[in-house]
């Protein structure tokens, strides 16, 4: 069990990112563990087909199943709120080497061949890795990535909503089975882990959403980052890779009808009327019109995030539809 303290400025200071490396490294692991994570089957299969003939044998051998360390420069905690991949992966190649030999000499022995040339040559081994996750990337995760980071967006603004009306102990609230909030600490069932942690003169924690980090968490502290990380699935992944979902309750679509109802059970996590559309296989006219009748029904809210508008349900559509808010 590991036990966070946190002070008055560690909780203003805490903050939200995404990661598209750190998707890539965990879905490296799906690839790896189906098994456990079988909630991303459609995508796995995909994957599979994209994936003949990209080259990724230095990210594969550095990212084993199960894995008890990372090293940092492969998964960092995120510095700014969102960046790119052309942005992560200039920090990864610019790892210093004593750094990189240092976290490789954590992993256990033998190393595998490639991570044993990375640990040789860190200079033309984060190259070649740079180059790998990029492929990769292409491949398997950029094609998905709009869908991706239109959940995480939602999760984001599922999560400040539960701050702003209840504090951090609703923030921490259901984030994680794992993860609890008691007494101004965050407690993290971890093997990893095993302490009391205390955060650095109120630099806060990252919370990053992931879709492939499903289903587990994993608390980083990065030894080359002011803060430290918390990687966490983010809520409705498993809408995620649907198409046409679930029928909406019975009692519900007499309420509402069955178009409305159906638009209103996919909102278990935000999404867009595009997304809505997709997911329930009506046109987005008639979705963007029973938008607007749950809208002015007090059953939705919208929040615009870039050039994108989200829905959700309210408290009040919440309780209609079941489940916790």
């Amino acid at each position: 069990m590991l036990s966070v303290r946190f002070s008055a400025q560690d909780v203003a200071a805490t903050r939200f990112a995404c990661s598209r490396l750190r998707e890539v490294v965990s879905a490296v692991q799906v690839l790896k563990d189906v098994a456990a994570r079988a909630i991303h089957l459609p995508w796995v299969r995909e994957s599979r087909t994209r994936l003949r003939g990209v080259d990724y044998a230095l990210l594969d051998q550095l990212v084993p199943m199960p894995a008890w360390y990372l090293p940092d420069f492969l998964a960092p905690v995120p510095v700014a709120t969102a960046p790119g991949m052309a942005e992560e992966l200039a920090e990864l190649t610019a790892t210093d080497p004593a750094l990189a030999r240092a976290q490789l000499d954590r992993l256990p022995r033998p190393l595998p061949p490639l991570v044993a040339e990375l640990q040789a040559d860190p200079a033309a081994g984060l190259t070649r890795l740079a180059q790998e996750i990029l492929l990769f990337w292409r491949a398997a995760v950029e094609p998905h990535w709009p869908r991706i980071e239109r959940l995480i967006e939602g999760e984001i603004l599922h999560r400040a909503r539960r701050m702003a009306a209840g504090g951090p102990a609703a923030l921490f609230e259901g984030l994680h089975p794992k993860v609890s909030w008691q007494d101004d600490r965050l407690r993290i069932d971890s093997r990893r882990h095993s302490a009391q942690y205390r955060l650095a003169a109120g630099r806060g924690l990252v919370l990053v959403p992931s879709v492939f980090v499903w289903p587990g968490a994993v608390f980083e502290v990065d030894e080359t980052q002011a803060q430290p990380g918390l990687v966490y699935p983010a809520r409705g992944i498993a809408t995620l890779w649907e198409r046409g979902g679930q029928a909406p309750p019975s009692a519900l679509a007499a309420l509402l009808g069955h178009g409305r109802a159906r638009v209103l059970s996919e909102l278990a996590a935000p999404a867009s009327t595009t997304e809505l559309a997709l997911r329930t296989g009506q046109s987005a006219p008639n979705v963007a019109h029973h938008l607007s009748v749950l809208l002015a029904a007090n059953l939705v809210a919208r929040h615009r995030t870039g050039r994108t508008v989200l829905y959700l349900r309210t408290a009040l559509a919440q309780a209609l539809v079941g489940g916790d808010e």
